[in-house]
């Protein structure tokens, strides 16, 4: 009888050891996956009207997926783009950063300058300097996250281009461009600025990748590159039938006459 307890406990102490350097090995493995995953490329979005900024991590298929959505503490000006020192506004449009752009030592905690004017902007005759994401909860026509905020979305641009990510995109839109929301927004004096930049928010939804944008006869242009183009006109074409009819059901349920 004591033979067997003694063969029970043994066989016991076996098991529980066996449990105990799997699930440390399994610890290890997921602590290297994410360390691997914090050295990534990333993408970020922001959205003025709703008041977001959406952090995204590339992934090992090459799609970037959401990594955290941050409230926006605070911008200035509204929607529509910045153009001229002292109109307060916050820019919108396609943004690129690299590591010279970043300020680990801002007076508002943490900054990254926008590069604000870009090649479209100066095209325009748009001027203005030092246009941030920052710290702090102060805007004069910056995008102010609060410091811990700040701190996040600071640390992995900066881990991700010490690694290797040559510069990262920063999409600034008005809104969601939904065909809703720019059906709404259909009479703004932006529009047709607007108009410019849908494309590459709804080229995003399709392949989650960021659009590369160029700059040709003074408009911004999306570059369909590196995926599968015919995929990618199908699903604009169904996005679009899908769009007109949710436009056309909208129009009568407001009374409208006309879709533009």
């Amino acid at each position: 009888m004591k033979r067997v307890q003694s063969f029970s406990l043994i066989y016991f102490l076996i098991l529980y050891s066996l449990q105990l350097v799997y699930a440390e090995n399994n610890f290890s493995s997921l602590k290297l996956n994410a360390q691997n995953t914090q050295n990534n490329p990333v993408f970020i979005q922001i959205f003025k009207e709703e008041n977001q900024l959406e952090l995204y991590q590339k992934r090992q298929n090459g799609q970037f997926s959401l990594l955290k959505s941050y409230q926006i503490c605070n911008y200035s000006g509204g929607l529509g783009p910045k153009k001229q020192p002292g109109d307060l506004k916050s820019p919108e449009g396609f943004y690129q950063i690299t590591t010279n752009q970043l300020n680990p030592n801002s007076r508002y905690y943490r900054a990254i300058n926008l590069g604000f004017p870009n090649a479209f902007d100066k095209a325009q005759g748009y001027d203005g300097q030092y246009l941030m994401i920052h710290g702090d909860c102060v805007s004069v026509g910056c995008y102010a996250m609060t410091d811990k905020a700040m701190g996040e979305i600071y640390r992995y641009a900066a881990t991700a281009l010490k690694h290797g990510q040559s510069h990262i995109d920063i999409n600034i839109y008005p809104f969601r461009m939904t065909a809703e929301n720019m059906h709404r927004h259909r009479n703004s004096p932006h529009y047709a600025f607007w108009q410019q930049l849908k494309p590459a928010y709804d080229y995003f939804v399709l392949t989650k990748q960021p659009a590369v944008i160029s700059f040709q006869a003074g408009q911004y242009t999306v570059e369909k590159k590196s995926i599968n183009d015919t995929n990618i006109a199908e699903n604009t074409q169904l996005q679009a039938q899908t769009s007109a009819t949710k436009l056309l059901r909208l129009g009568s349920q407001n009374t409208f006459t006309e879709v533009k």
